[in-house]
């Protein structure tokens, strides 16, 4: 409650839009450091203040205002960095809908930026000199292309923030479209207020117990929801400094994230969980005893599923540099409810079950008899508790009764923080965002997340439209990709893809995963039967098809989550290159 007296008694916190916080807090701070950009290759520091940032906002806002484009889509094609942050507030400042969508390096496919801006109907791309010179004439070649203009904002004059004029935003008004990532289906734009997302970021603020001498350092994609709204908006909310660094740098070589950490005394920070596999895979016992991460109160965890074993490694690899289990914040959330959904006690340890799995197989919650654990348990990380403000609960989706607890459904939500709909496809829109229970209560939006809870938490135990059910029992695919990276030094962690074709009427299982970047050939076929056994003794599954593939080969979305449908089609159409196949 304290914090959250400090948040309301705040002058910044009783601002209504993105436009009147940022205002604020160049009017109140205009000298603090508000953002501090890490260079990618040689880490050089680039930093820009509140008021600099507000300057920045209302010249690139006043260029667009001339343009007469208040309410239009503008997509924004950059590079993580601080124009990229000073575009995104000055399409807000134009009473514009910012579209972030990820810049694609030299020579990548500009498939998804095209789809995106085609179906938001952008009437301007946004973009930095740099991207401009390495893309503007393939983007031409684009249908449609040559129609839509291209500014390079960080060419425009600071002499223009004169002429900027406040929209007149309100709490109502659409800020920007999250474009999902596409894990399970074609990107949609989700639709978010300023009012969505001014409820979220007191929420996250308040539920990681920050305060004005938190210290953020993010990695996280800005064009994404978590590094967007919990890395650029959440310390703007609770006006603390913030590191930001290339994801590129965090996930080629981990170590930079958590040096950065230690550098800065960051207070909080986190990612996925393969972004904590990855520290443990790459990080040397060396290099770790260079750092300090006893400053870390808040290590999120959140996107996918949060793994047990992963929070015991990592806490037993790095405790002797200060960091603490009580750290570990695992939490839930996704686009359509703006980012946060529910999370752990700050300075909690997490909250953990172990449950029988094949019980689960069967939708049911079991805990396990002793005895039993080593063979049939599953231990699970609870994705922490919904706030007062939120209503979670969970659905059988075909009778659409709430599920009693410690029983697997969908996981519905309602709440301020849930977004609109999807841009321009209301039927889409009806069926996730306006659910229903049998009884008549709602509306509530329908994650599509499976689910159950136990004593206030909620457990997430994988997606429903990914979910693989052979000779009626259901298998979630991150649970067999998880048995496969296991069974042998040669599958990479985090990057496998399960899932079930159709074979005259029968289910059958198929596995991609990719191998290490250095390996021997000779060892394919070892890794592949490993792969088989450890699968058929954990799941009593066999594998139709194992095929393994080059590091880097199977596709995920911008979050780090393997895109599995995408990785079917490919398999299935013949695009899919392999080392082998078995």
């Amino acid at each position: 409650m304290d914090n959250l007296n400090r948040i309301i008694s705040h002058p910044a916190a009783q601002a209504a839009t993105l436009v009147d916080l940022l205002r604020e807090r160049a009017r109140l701070m205009p000298a603090q450091r508000a953002y501090t950009f890490l260079r990618e290759g040689d880490g050089a520091e680039l930093h820009i203040s509140y008021g600099e940032l507000d300057e920045r906002v209302r010249a690139i806002a006043a260029e667009l205002q001339a343009l007469n484009l208040g309410g239009e889509r503008a997509v924004l094609l950059y590079q993580p960095g601080m124009e990229f942050i000073a575009a995104f507030f000055a399409c807000l400042y134009a009473g514009m809908i910012a579209v972030p969508v990820f810049a694609p390096r030299r020579n990548a496919s500009l498939e998804r930026v095209h789809k995106v801006s085609a179906d938001a109907r952008a009437a301007v791309m946004l973009t930095s000199r740099a991207v401009l010179a390495n893309l503007d004439d393939e983007m031409r070649r684009l249908p449609g292309g040559e129609q839509t203009p291209w500014i390079a904002t960080d060419e425009i004059p600071l002499e223009r923030a004169a002429a900027w004029q406040d929209p007149g935003s309100q709490s109502g008004s659409l800020a920007f479209l999250q474009y999902t990532s596409g894990s399970t289906a074609a990107p949609r734009g989700v639709m978010l207020t300023h009012g969505n997302l001014m409820h979220n970021l007191a929420l996250i603020y308040r539920r990681f117990g920050a305060n004005g001498e938190s210290r953020g350092v993010i990695w996280l994609p800005p064009y994404h929801d978590m590094g967007l709204i919990g890395g650029v908006l959440v310390p703007l909310f609770g006006g603390f400094p913030v590191v930001l660094m290339s994801p590129v740098t965090a996930l080629q070589r981990p170590i930079r994230w958590l040096q950065a950490i230690s550098k800065y005394r960051a207070t909080i920070s986190g990612g996925p969980n393969f972004a904590y596999e990855l520290c443990l895979n790459k990080i040397t016992p060396a290099q770790r005893e260079t750092l300090d991460l006893s400053s870390w109160q808040v290590a999120f965890n959140g996107a996918e599923p949060v793994r047990a074993d992963t929070l015991q490694r990592f806490t037993q690899f790095f405790a002797s540099c200060g960091f603490r289990r009580q750290a570990f914040y695992p939490c839930y959330g996704l686009a359509e409810a703006s980012l946060f959904v529910t999370g752990s006690a700050a300075d909690q340890a997490p909250v953990m079950t172990t449950i029988d799995r094949l019980a689960l197989e069967r939708g049911e919650v079991h805990a396990v008899q002793p005895g039993q654990q080593a063979e049939t348990g599953r231990r699970l990380v609870s994705s922490g508790r919904p706030s007062a403000s939120e209503q979670v609960v969970i659905v059988d989706p075909v009778s659409r009764l709430q599920a009693r607890d410690c029983t697997v459904g969908e996981v519905w939500i309602a709440g301020p923080s849930v977004a609109q709909g999807y841009w321009n496809r209301p039927a889409e829109s009806a069926e996730t965002f306006g659910a229903r229970l049998a009884n008549g209560a709602g509306p509530f939006m329908r994650s599509g997340d499976l689910g159950f809870m136990k004593d206030g938490e909620l457990f997430v135990t994988g997606r429903s439209k990914e979910l693989i059910i052979i000779r009626g029992h259901n298998h979630y695919p991150q649970d067999i990709e998880l048995t496969a990276a296991l069974s042998h030094p040669l599958l990479r962690a985090g990057r496998g893809a399960a899932f079930a074709i159709d074979d005259d009427g029968n289910e059958e299982l198929v596995l991609i995963h990719e191998v290490e970047r250095r390996h021997d050939e000779a060892e394919l076929p070892a890794a592949a039967a490993a792969a088989r056994a450890a699968i058929s003794a954990e799941h009593q599954l066999q594998l139709r098809k194992i095929v393994l593939v080059k590091a880097g080969v199977i596709p995920i979305t911008s979050s780090g989550k393997v895109q599995r449908n995408a990785c079917r089609v490919m398999w299935q159409s013949g695009a899919l290159p392999r080392l082998m196949e078995a």
